[in-house]
């Protein structure tokens, strides 16, 4: 898999969703199925998207003991999903016990990718309800270089941070960004964003784009909009 973009796919039911993915056409985007949307269908929906030729991300962010996250990996990688993640803060052994959780019969699994500080979250949060008193910067790249030697595939960072989490983990490390909006829209709840152009520039090598394309009036155009900014950035 390379460069891309992927639709948060926010949705509180299956039939919301599949209605939101048929305005596309023959298009097949990448999309994201988060707690929301598997919460409320389980598997099935998983499967119903995949069956249609999407990728996927599954972005349930376990956090847990190694045995427990090493067993729920298990059971995700058999739905054929694409990429999944995990929260770095969990440790290198439940990173290391979630790749092995993830591993198919034939050797391959999809994407694991570690979330280092999640994008709603600042620097003044991180040191007065996390008691975490170095930099956000520093701490997303400590996270990122813990996620590289537990084996992983990228991390879940702030598009402001892929360029140094490139230069700290190599350019085969993929960092995987939300937080992006269109210039002039609504920042809702996330702290750290940038457009998709600026994303690019920035070296991330996914966006995921949520309310700029699912709350637009032709989310189609949108989506189209976005892929061109963001590939041609770079």
């Amino acid at each position: 898999m390379g460069k891309d973009v992927i639709i948060a796919c926010d949705f509180g039911s299956g039939s919301e969703t599949l209605a939101f993915l048929g305005k596309f056409g023959a298009e097949r985007p990448f999309v994201k199925i988060g707690m929301e949307l598997f919460y409320a269908e389980g598997p099935g929906i998983v499967r119903r998207i995949k069956e249609r030729g999407h990728k996927i991300f599954l972005d349930l962010k376990l956090h847990d003991i190694p045995t427990t996250v090493k067993k729920a990996m298990s059971v995700l990688s058999r739905l054929d999903i694409d990429m999944v993640n995990l929260h770095a803060a969990g440790t290198r052994a439940m990173m290391e016990a979630a790749l092995e959780g993830l591993a198919r019969p034939g050797g391959e699994r999809p994407l694991l990718i570690a979330v280092t500080q999640l994008t709603s979250t600042d620097e003044e949060r991180m040191r007065s309800e996390l008691l975490i008193s170095l930099p956000l910067k520093e701490t997303v790249i400590h996270y990122a270089k813990n996620a590289k030697a537990a084996g992983l595939d990228g991390v879940v960072c702030s598009p402001l941070e892929a360029g140094r989490v490139h230069e700290a983990c190599g350019s085969d490390f993929y960092t995987v960004t939300p937080g992006i909006r269109f210039a002039g829209s609504a920042t809702d709840d996330q702290a750290r964003i940038t457009t998709p152009e600026k994303a690019g520039e920035l070296g991330a090598d996914y966006i995921v784009v949520g309310r700029p394309i699912t709350a637009a009036p032709d989310p189609a155009e949108a989506y189209r909009r976005c892929v061109d900014a963001f590939v041609g950035a770079r």
